[in-house]
C-alpha cells in the first residue's frame, strides 16, 4: 500500500509516529509563518502542517504550489494540535511534513468539492465522479451499502438463497413499458430488459429453491420523478409453501432488523389496514400515518340546506386540522389555490373555523345556520381553535384532492417528521380494476396475484368480478410503498382464468406466458413474495426526497446521464448489423 493510515484514523494516541496518508488537498491556508493543508479522503480529513524554520523551505515551497483535489502522498510525524478542532474526529491531531510527493495534479474543479457546495444539480450531475467525493453523497452511498449488507445477513440468517436471474428478457404486454434491446442474431426480434424478475423467481419456487432472494436491477421506461428512475434496484424475495401470514411475519422482521442495524430504532409491530379504510379514511392506499387527520363524510350532515355544491356532490369531505383556526384569509386563499392545481383537481375549498366559544364561522355562513354548523363541529370531533377544511365532487377525485390537502397541511403544521418512522401493511387490495376507456379489467398488482380464497367463486359472475379482492400486501412507510407483494397463482387453470379476464386470448396467454402454464404442471408449489425498492428504503432511512441521492450515478428527470451523455445515438453500421431500418436523427 502507497499509505500507511487512512486520514480518518489518527488519534492522540499516534502522536509521535511517522505516517504516510494519500488523498485530495481539500484546502490549503498559508498564513506566512505557518501553511497547513487538508487531507482527505473516504474515511476523513487530516491537518498537515509545514512551519518555518520548522519544516524544509523546499517541502513548504512545493506545498504551496498544490491546488484543490491534488492527489498527493505525504509521509510526516503525527504531533498534538495546539489548537484542536472538536468536530472532527481527526481534530487533536496533525502531521508535521517531511516529504511531499504529488501523484497526480488537478484541474480547478467546476464547484467546491464541500459539504456545502456551490454547484447546481445540473453541474454536480454532470461532473458526478467530483460530486461523489463530498461527505454527504458518499454517506448516502455508505448507508446504502449497509442496508444491503444488513439485509443480506438477515435473509441469509433464514435460509434464503441469492439466484441470479437474466436481464435480458421476453418484452409483455401488462405493466410499464418495456426498454427493448435488439438481437443481431434474431433480426427483427428483441429483448426486453425486466421490470422485475417475477415470473423467474416463481419458477425457482416451481424447481424446489423455496426461499429466494436478489437485490436486483430492473427497468421501466415511464415519466420519471423524485422516486422514480429508469433503472432501480429491488430487494425482491419469494416463499415456497407459505401463506400471507407468513410472507407478513417474514419481512416485517426483515424491516424491523433493517431499522434496528441502520438507523438504531426498534419500530416494533407493524399495524395493518385494508386498502378499503386507507381509501376511506386517507383518500390514498398509501397513508402517511405520522398524523392522524383522518376523513370526515359529511354527506348525511351537510346536504339539503341549499348550498348548491355540496346538494350536487357525490360526496362531501373533509379534515380538521386541529389548533389551526387562526390561519389568516391569505393563507387560506393559498389553500384554495392548493387544490384548485390541476395535479389535485378540486374545484374549491370550504372552510370553518371553531372559535374560542366554540361558535363556528364558515365561508359559506349564509347557506348554513349555527346550529347546523355546530353539527359539523359534532362530525369533525372539533375544539375551539380547530380549523375544518372540506372538499366536495365526484368521490374518486375528490378523496385525492383531499388526500393532496391533507398532506399539505400535515406538512405546513410541521407533522411530517423525517426522523418519524410510521410503517404499516395495507393489505386486501381489490384484484382487478376496470378502465373504461380500455373496456377491460387490469390487474391491479400483476396477473400472477392469487384472489382470497373466500373470493374465489366471485370470479365465476361478471357481476362480482370487481368485488374479489387480492391476496396482496404493500408496506408503507410515511406514505411511501416501500415494498409490495402477493400470494401468487400456482394453479394452471386459475392462472388461465386470470389470463382470459384480462383480456389475453388462449393463443396470446400461450405465446407470452406458456413457460409459466406448463411449468405449472409439473408440480408448483403454493408460494408467494415481496418486492421492496431498495432505493426508496435507502432514502427514506437517509430523510431524503429524492432516491438520486442514493445512486451513484443517477439518470436526470429526462432519463439522460448527462455525465456520459446517454442514451445517445448509432452510427448507420450498427443500425443495419442489428436489422433495424429506421433512421436514427443526429443531434443537433
Amino acid at each position: 500500500m502507497l499509505r500507511t493510515h487512512t486520514c480518518g484514523e489518527l488519534r492522540p494516541e499516534h502522536v509521535g509516529h511517522t505516517v504516510t496518508l494519500c488523498g485530495w488537498v481539500q484546502r490549503t491556508r498559508d498564513k506566512g509563518g505557518i501553511l497547513w493543508l487538508d487531507l482527505r479522503d473516504r474515511y476523513g480529513l487530516t491537518q498537515l502542517a509545514l512551519e518555518e524554520g520548522v519544516e524544509s523551505e523546499e517541502t513548504r515551497a512545493q506545498a504551496r504550489e498544490m491546488g484543490r483535489e491534488y492527489v498527493i502522498s505525504v509521509t510526516g510525524t503525527v504531533a498534538e494540535r495546539h489548537s484542536k478542532n472538536d468536530k472532527m474526529p481527526t481534530g487533536g491531531i496533525e502531521i508535521r511534513v517531511a516529504s511531499l510527493t504529488v501523484l497526480n495534479p488537478a484541474k480547478l474543479p467546476p464547484f467546491l468539492i464541500e459539504d456545502e457546495t456551490d454547484g447546481g444539480d445540473d453541474l454536480r450531475m454532470k461532473y458526478r465522479y467530483l460530486d461523489l467525493r463530498r461527505n454527504p453523497v458518499r454517506n448516502n452511498l455508505m448507508l446504502r451499502h449497509r442496508v444491503a449488507q444488513a439485509t443480506r445477513r438477515f435473509l441469509d440468517g433464514q435460509q434464503f438463497i441469492e439466484v441470479e436471474t437474466p436481464v435480458l428478457i421476453k418484452s409483455t404486454p401488462e405493466g410499464a413499458r418495456d426498454f427493448v434491446v435488439p438481437s443481431r442474431m434474431n433480426p427483427g426480434e428483441f429483448y426486453a430488459l425486466p421490470q422485475s424478475p417475477q415470473t423467474f423467481k416463481q419458477l425457482l419456487m416451481v424447481s424446489g429453491f423455496d426461499r429466494y432472494f436478489q437485490i436486483v436491477k430492473c427497468f421501466r421506461d415511464e415519466d420519471l420523478r423524485a422516486d422514480r428512475q429508469p433503472e432501480f434496484t429491488q430487494i425482491d424475495c419469494e416463499m415456497a409453501f407459505v401463506t400471507q401470514e407468513d410472507i407478513l411475519n417474514t419481512f416485517e422482521k426483515l424491516v424491523q432488523y433493517l431499522f434496528k442495524e441502520v438507523k438504531g430504532l426498534e419500530i416494533g409491530e407493524l399495524p395493518r389496514m385494508t386498502y378499503a379504510d386507507a381509501m376511506r379514511f386517507y383518500g390514498n392506499d398509501k397513508p402517511d400515518t405520522r398524523f392522524e387527520m383522518k376523513f370526515v363524510e359529511l354527506n348525511d350532515v351537510v346536504k339539503g340546506q341549499g348550498f348548491p355544491v355540496f346538494d350536487a356532490a357525490g360526496l362531501v369531505v373533509g379534515i380538521n386540522a386541529q389548533n389551526s383556526a387562526m390561519y389568516t384569509r391569505k393563507q387560506l386563499d393559498e389553500l384554495t389555490d392548493f387544490v384548485k392545481r390541476p395535479q389535485v383537481g378540486a374545484t374549491g375549498l370550504v372552510y370553518a373555523r371553531v372559535e374560542g366559544d366554540g361558535s363556528v364561522k364558515s365561508s359559506v355562513d349564509k347557506f348554513y345556520s349555527q346550529d347546523e354548523l355546530q353539527k359539523w363541529k359534532v362530525a369533525f370531533n372539533a375544539n375551539p381553535g380547530d380549523l375544518l377544511l372540506v372538499l366536495a365532487g365526484e368521490p374518486g377525485k375528490t378523496r385525492k384532492a383531499l388526500s393532496e390537502l391533507r398532506l399539505e397541511m400535515g406538512h405546513r403544521m410541521g407533522l411530517r417528521d423525517k426522523d418519524t418512522f410510521s410503517p404499516l401493511w395495507v393489505v386486501d387490495f381489490p384484484l382487478l380494476e376496470y378502465i373504461e376507456e380500455e373496456g377491460r379489467y387490469f390487474a391491479m398488482h400483476h396477473p400472477f396475484t392469487s384472489p382470497k380464497p373466500e373470493d374465489m367463486a366471485l370470479l365465476d359472475n361478471p357481476a362480482t368480478i370487481g368485488e374479489v379482492r387480492a391476496n396482496a400486501y404493500d408496506m408503507v412507510i410515511n406514505g411511501v410503498e416501500v415494498g409490495g407483494g402477493s400470494i401468487r397463482i400456482h394453479d394452471r387453470a386459475v392462472q388461465a382464468r386470470m389470463f382470459s379476464l384480462l383480456g389475453f386470448s388462449d393463443e396470446e396467454a400461450k405465446a407470452q406466458f406458456g413457460f409459466l402454464l406448463d411449468a405449472f404442471e409439473y408440480g408448483a408449489p403454493p408460494h408467494g413474495g415481496i418486492a421492496f425498492g431498495f432505493d426508496r428504503l435507502c432514502s427514506l432511512f437517509g430523510g431524503a426526497d429524492s432516491i438520486r441521492d442514493f445512486i451513484a450515478f443517477p439518470k436526470n428527470n429526462s432519463g439522460r446521464d448527462v455525465m456520459i451523455d446517454s442514451p445517445s445515438p448509432i452510427s448507420g453500421a450498427q443500425l443495419k448489423e442489428l436489422s433495424i431500418a429506421t433512421a436514427v436523427v443526429e443531434k443537433k
